[in-house]
Formats: structure tokens, C-alpha cells, sequence
């Protein structure tokens, strides 16, 4: 008989127990800092129907990137992001919600795209939202990128820090109305700006598009900044003001590694406003690690009401998954999940053993029983070393006949008889 396969389909992740810990933890301090921020959390379904995923009415041409399959006449999909369940979700309860509505979603997503460094074919991804109704300040804007920016901060010691870049695309649907370019040349110095750092020749490229001396213009706003052009048009004048008011509250709310950088343009069909990506210091290779933006179409091909919004994506797999490989994140501190383990010295000892096992883990001291009563101690002993066990709560004849513990340290080898109250005090300061 041929042994079946045990690597998971490429593009799926598998990761090591102490891997995973790091994973986990991180997971909940990126999530603890959005629920004190007031998010709530969403838990929405991975599989949505066809209709919900795509506009596409042919099914043989539905975009390859997603998984789609068929149940009876249903025909289905799963999500490939947080937003598309998130609009429907808004549409169908708007009168059950609060705006405006805050949430956040931590949830696998999955895109059947090619496997690559960094991209999966399922992954997880933090998104995080704030909606209005029909309308929606700007100064949420500033808060969900504060938001975030906490959120990597209390990842910091295993990521390192971050550097927030800003864009803002009422800014350049102003420059392009005071240079008068067209729909068209609107769009191509769009997809132009957003590959800037890739291109040889942007200025070269841009002024095919546009003519030398609109490229010019355009390319004075990286050399001067975009103050230089106050005073051109009111349109102008109030996006400067917007991006100088967004600084001042993000400084407000102790947000000090975010800069301008009108180079960041993102999804060009999809933001209207405000926009910004971050990136770690430490680890620049990896590119964006996050972003997002202020948008306006979200629930159209589901509610007539208009609904605005900010919101910003984590790509968390992608982040912690490629730091891990490249051993850049120190798991050092997650080799020890365990407190304690019960080494069990015959059968007649199991109830006993049992009901200390109880009393631990009430004290919320984690603990793991070896219940292989036949093995000898020296296989016991080692099990404890193996799974790097603080202490090992040793229960023969003599402990269950005194009611005591043999309880040993694993560090220093150290061992002492103490009551089952005493173990506890001594194992929750061990902690």
C-alpha cells in the first residue's frame, strides 16, 4: 500500500507548535488593541454565493483567483476578502446597527492564485472598518490609522517597529483638474505615480502621457512637497489642509512614525481619499505589510443607501509566516508553554493524580497529565524535559498515602514535598 501524502497542498499553511504560539499571541494583542478601541468583532461566513463574490454572470469566465464550486443549484465561493462579506453583512442588518458602525474581522481568506513567497492560497487577514451613512467624517480617518499603528506597536517586540506612508487621491484628483488633464490622462499618471519607484524613466514615462511640462509639475511634488502648491486652486488648498489636519491628529493621538508620501495611490478604482500603507523598519524586503483607506462604494449592488467608510487590511499571514521562515522573529520565549506536568507512577494512582490535574488547571496553572501509567520514570522524566515542563509533579504510593506532591524543578533539579495548596501558590508565582 502507497503511503498518501503528508505535506499540505502548496500554498497552505502548516506551522511548528512553537510557531504557532508566536502566531496565536500576536493574533490576540493586534486584536485585544481593537477591541479596547471599541471594534467589534465579526465572525462571517468563508463561503458566500457566486452572485455575492463576482458581477460575472458566466460562470466558465468567474476570475481564477477564486474558489468557486456547486451544491445542487447553489453556486459558491470562498472569500477571498474581508469586504465583499462585510458589505453584504451592513446591507442586510443596517437597521439592527449603529452608525457609525465599527468592526474588525480576523478570518482565513483564500484566492486560488499561484503560491509564491509571501502570497497563499489561504491565509489569514486582519481587517478593520468604520462605517457611515451617507456620510462620514474625516476624522475617522486618522483614527483607524492610530487604531492600527497601536495594534503593530503591541507586536513590536517581535515584529519591530513600523513607518506609516500617507497619499491622499482628493490631492491628485485636484492637481489633475488644475493641470486639466483628461479622463484618460487622469487615469494613466494614476497607475504612473503608483509605480514610481519601479519606473527608470517616471519622468520620461509621464511626460508621453501628459506632456513635459505637466510631468514636471506632477514630479515638483516629491522634489518641494506637496505645500509648494498652496494658493494654486481651492480644491488644491483643501486637500493640503486635509493632509496638514491629518498629521496634527495623528500627532494627537501619539501617532509620530507617519509621513506623507503622495506616491502611495493604492487600489485606483476603489479609494477616494485618504490612503497609507505601512512597512517595518527592520524589514523593508517585505514591502506593505498593511493598508487601506477611505472609500465610498461599498454596499451599492446590495443597498441603494449610500455608505461611506475607512478601513485597512493586515495581510497577518503573510507577515508572520515569512518573518518565521527567515527566523527573523525570536520564538525563544514560546518554548515553555507548560507550567507543569503530572508524572503518574502506577494505575492506583490515576483518581489522585486526576483531582490534583483538577486543582491546577481551576488555579488556571497549566498542566498536562503522562497517563501512560506502565512507562517507567525515566520515560516520564523525559516526556517533562521533552516539552520543556517548568516543573514535573512526581505522584507514587507514598504521595497519594500522605496527600502530599513530590514536586520537582526541571531547571535546577531541585525537589520538594509540598501540599496540593502550597504546589498551587508556589507553581502561580513560578509563572
Amino acid at each position: 500500500m502507497n503511503l498518501k501524502p503528508t505535506k499540505p497542498l502548496s500554498g497552505f499553511i502548516e506551522l511548528l507548535p512553537i510557531q504557532q504560539r508566536c502566531f496565536d499571541e500576536c493574533a490576540r494583542r493586534m486584536q485585544n488593541v481593537l477591541k479596547i478601541a471599541g471594534f467589534t468583532h465579526l465572525d462571517l461566513p468563508a463561503i458566500e454565493r457566486a452572485e455575492v463574490l463576482t458581477d460575472k454572470d458566466n460562470w466558465d469566465e468567474i476570475e481564477t483567483q477564486m474558489f468557486m464550486f456547486q451544491k445542487g443549484e447553489t453556486k459558491m465561493g470562498l472569500r477571498y476578502d474581508g469586504t465583499v462579506g462585510l458589505a453584504r453583512y451592513v446591507s442586510g442588518n443596517m437597521s439592527n446597527l449603529t452608525f457609525p458602525f465599527r468592526a474588525y474581522q480576523f478570518a482565513r481568506n483564500y484566492r486560488g492564485e499561484r503560491p509564491q513567497r509571501g502570497r497563499y492560497r489561504e491565509f489569514y487577514q486582519i481587517d478593520l472598518d468604520v462605517l457611515g451613512q451617507c456620510a462620514l467624517s474625516e476624522n475617522y480617518d486618522a483614527e483607524i490609522v492610530a487604531v492600527l499603528s497601536k495594534a503593530y506597536e503591541s507586536i513590536q517586540n517581535f515584529v519591530g517597529p513600523t513607518k506609516i506612508r500617507v497619499g491622499n487621491r482628493r490631492f491628485w484628483n485636484a492637481m489633475f483638474e488644475y493641470l486639466e488633464l483628461n479622463e484618460k490622462q487622469s487615469r494613466s499618471s494614476f497607475i504612473l505615480i503608483d509605480k514610481k519607484d519601479k519606473l527608470d524613466d517616471f519622468i520620461g514615462a509621464l511626460s508621453e502621457e501628459i506632456g513635459k511640462e505637466k510631468a514636471d509639475s506632477i514630479n515638483k511634488v516629491f522634489i518641494d512637497g506637496y505645500s509648494s502648491f498652496r494658493n494654486k486652486s481651492i480644491n488644491l488648498d483643501s486637500a493640503i489642509s486635509d493632509l496638514d489636519n491629518f498629521m496634527l491628529q495623528l500627532s494627537a493621538m501619539g501617532i509620530n512614525n507617519a509621513e506623507i508620501d503622495l506616491g502611495i495611490m493604492r487600489g485606483h478604482a476603489y479609494y477616494t481619499g485618504i490612503v497609507f500603507e505601512f512597512f517595518l523598519t527592520k524589514f523593508p524586503e517585505l514591502g506593505a505589510v498593511g493598508g487601506g483607506g477611505r472609500y465610498e462604494d461599498l454596499v451599492s449592488k446590495f443597498s441603494k443607501t449610500k455608505i461611506i467608510g475607512v478601513g485597512a487590511a493586515v495581510g497577518f499571514s503573510r507577515l508572520m509566516v515569512a518573518l518565521m521562515d527567515d527566523n527573523k522573529i525570536d520564538l525563544s520565549g514560546f518554548e515553555q508553554p507548560i507550567s507543569v506536568s503530572v508524572l503518574i507512577m502506577g494505575q492506583d494512582q490515576v483518581v489522585y493524580s486526576m483531582s490534583v490535574l483538577a486543582a491546577l488547571r481551576d488555579a488556571e496553572i497549566t498542566a498536562i497529565p503522562y497517563l501512560d501509567t506502565d512507562k517507567k520514570f525515566k520515560n516520564q522524566i523525559e516526556f517533562s524535559d521533552k516539552i520543556k515542563s517548568k516543573f514535573s509533579i512526581i505522584i507514587g504510593e507514598d504521595e497519594v498515602k500522605n496527600q502530599i506532591l513530590a514536586v520537582k524543578n526541571m531547571k535546577t533539579g531541585d525537589q520538594q514535598n509540598l501540599s496540593l495548596s502550597c504546589a498551587i501558590e508556589m507553581l502561580k508565582i513560578a509563572k
